[in-house]
């Protein structure tokens, strides 16, 4: 399989995979690879759980597509079970986590019209253009400007943040723990500075759960951690267990803003993926998963402490970052591991590794994926 006319915007392995079930995945010959990267925390559940792919086949034998015009049980039962495990208000579907941040600015700048949005350097929140925008990154902004006006990049402390925010603000949007650009997680006391300057001038602060949330930092949303309740959050990722779902979930204060024909999707929440999503929550929202996430986070993370070459771990529950010494090059050991050790794993800089294993993985994988680390760097 070449893919020859596949426009060249993703850095390829040589790998073509043709099957997945739990952590495992299997290439087209037939090699086995052990997964911690779950297609960048989408397969949290693990790839091709029966309860998912039951729910898809079973849904996808009655009705395919609709559109949004008029309501399915699925999507519509969806709605009310994501606001109710979570901020209660309102749900706008989406197919990405990208078009859930594109919702959510909207529904900033509809809230306080012309607002800024305060976000955070290191940040990441998509690649269409209102979340490009929201990306304070040179290099992934750099190609594309001149880019959405209107917001503030500062640094991720809670004096800056507090600093940031004036009568001018529409939203502080971020990200409890920066994933793509290393893992790192924010202080409470920036969450908690976000939390009170957005209501001293009437903002909203949006969480961008979209990595984080559905238990993959040991509780169901990452928030919980703190104690601070957004006014909105996206999420998108795990939710589908592998389908392609996002959402906006806000509090009551929001919920009433966007009207008719303020935003749409043609797909978003179709019946497919909206039964998708059922099944992945009945796994998703178990307590005792979380308990279990906390636990064998730990148990990565001190692990991968004791590594050979590595100088700093970060993360919370199942969601891993580690930083090499500086002369060891991340990016080649993500390659030499796919290519050597079977693992799967990415390099989200020059000398840091992140760690996304499914949430249903035990002792025996975390273990084996520990020992295939540890045969590359020793």
């Amino acid at each position: 399989m070449t893919g020859s006319h596949l426009l060249n915007t993703y850095a390829r392995f040589p790998v073509t995979f043709e099957r997945g079930s739990g952590a495992r995945l299997w290439d087209s010959e037939g090699n086995e690879y052990l997964d911690f990267l779950t297609g960048i925390s989408v397969s949290s559940v693990g790839h091709c759980h029966p309860e998912v792919v039951g729910a898809i086949t079973d849904q996808a034998s009655k009705l395919i597509h609709v559109g949004n015009l008029y309501f399915t049980e699925p999507m519509a039962r969806l709605a009310d079970r994501l606001a109710g495990c979570s901020l209660g208000g309102g749900v706008f579907f989406t197919n990405s986590g990208a078009e859930a941040v594109e919702a959510a600015l909207k529904l900033a700048r509809k809230a306080r019209p012309g607002g800024e949005i305060v976000v955070l350097q290191g940040g990441f929140h998509g690649r269409t253009y209102g979340a490009l925008s929201a990306t304070p990154q040179e290099s992934k902004q750099a190609p594309f400007a001149p880019l959405v006006p209107g917001f503030v990049p500062v640094a991720p402390t809670a004096d800056a943040i507090a600093g940031a925010v004036t009568d001018r603000t529409a939203a502080v949007l971020l990200e409890v723990i920066q994933g793509e650009s290393g893992v790192h997680p924010l202080p409470d006391e920036a969450l908690h500075a976000a939390r009170e300057a957005t209501e001293r001038v009437g903002a909203a602060l949006i969480f961008d759960e979209i990595q984080t949330g559905l238990g993959r930092t040991g509780t169901l949303w990452a928030y919980e951690h703190s104690g601070v309740v957004p006014d909105a959050l996206t999420t998108a990722k795990a939710l589908g267990g592998g389908m392609p779902i996002g959402a906006l979930v806000t509090g009551e204060r929001l919920r009433d803003v966007l009207a008719p024909g303020d935003h749409g999707s043609t797909f978003a929440g179709g019946a497919v993926v909206a039964a998708a999503a059922h099944a992945a929550l009945d796994i998703l929202e178990d307590p005792a998963l979380h308990a279990r996430v906390r636990e064998l986070g730990e148990r990565l993370r001190e692990a991968v402490a004791e590594l050979p070459r590595v100088v700093a771990v970060r993360g919370r529950g199942l969601m891993v970052g580690f930083d090499l010494e500086p002369d060891v090059q991340a990016p080649e050991i993500a390659r030499r591991a796919l290519l050597e050790q079977r693992l799967v794993v990415n390099a989200t800089g020059p000398s840091t590794l992140r760690l996304l294993p499914p949430l249903v993985i035990g002792e025996t994988e975390v273990d084996d994926a520990v020992a295939r680390l540890r045969a590359l760097l020793a």
